[in-house]
């Protein structure tokens, strides 16, 4: 599979700054820690209120598909204390969660797993974002 270069992700000051925290307290933890925090380096900052109702945040329910299988899934972006997999609430510190924070539906986003594998979503529709 060809690697692309990565699409260009939004985030709100107030994301952006949660999320700079917790990539910080994991840095340490080799994968996503640093995934996430490559993410947060090349994101395009705005408040919260110039944020576009298609861009993925922090709580916002989504629709994306996995491109290797042709899956889709409904979830739930959250925080890691709030991760609840049963019910699609997928934590930001996962793979799929640290790639899906800031995509613009229709975006597709690629990133290598533990094991070597090249994986690539598509987001599809944002359902809701939070108040």
């Amino acid at each position: 599979m060809r690697h692309h270069a990565p699409p260009p992700i939004t985030l709100s000051e107030q994301d952006h700054a949660r999320l700079t925290d917790l990539a910080l307290a994991v840095e340490h933890q080799p994968g996503v820690g640093d995934f996430l925090a490559r993410e947060l380096a090349r994101a395009h900052v705005l408040p919260r209120a110039e944020i576009a109702a298609d861009i993925v945040t922090m709580y916002a329910e989504i629709q994306y598909r996995d491109d290797s299988t042709g899956e889709t899934h409904v979830a739930t972006l959250v925080y890691p204390g709030d991760q609840d997999i049963s019910a699609w609430k997928i934590s930001v510190l996962t793979p799929v969660g640290a790639a899906l924070i800031g995509l613009k539906v229709g975006q597709s986003i690629e990133w290598e797993t533990r094991s070597g594998e090249i994986k690539r979503l598509t987001v599809l529709k944002v359902i809701r974002q939070p108040n």
